[in-house]
């Protein structure tokens, strides 16, 4: 438990802090979620617009420190290589 006042207002900010990153992670898997389901449907315009619109979220994501790059890159680049093998 925290004693020093330090301690508690860090335990307040880490609260706060873990509320906005599980939001932000809930957001890109939503838009990763969109993904996923155009290239399940084999649409491939609609999978090419849900990733134009998914590569902003999670490069942001990286910039808030949710994601990794790599990991943000990685993924990028594997749907990108499914939507692209869609045809």
């Amino acid at each position: 438990m925290a004693n020093s006042p330090q301690a508690k207002k860090r335990a307040r900010q880490n609260e706060r802090r873990f509320e906005i990153n599980k939001a932000r992670r809930s957001r890109i898997r939503t838009y990763l979620r969109k993904v996923e389901e155009a290239i399940a449907s084999g649409d491939k315009e609609a999978a090419a617009a849900a990733l134009k619109s998914t590569q902003p979220e999670l490069m942001r994501g990286v910039t808030k420190g949710v994601l990794h790059k790599n990991t943000a890159s990685r993924k990028m680049s594997r749907l990108a290589a499914r939507v692209k093998a869609l045809g």
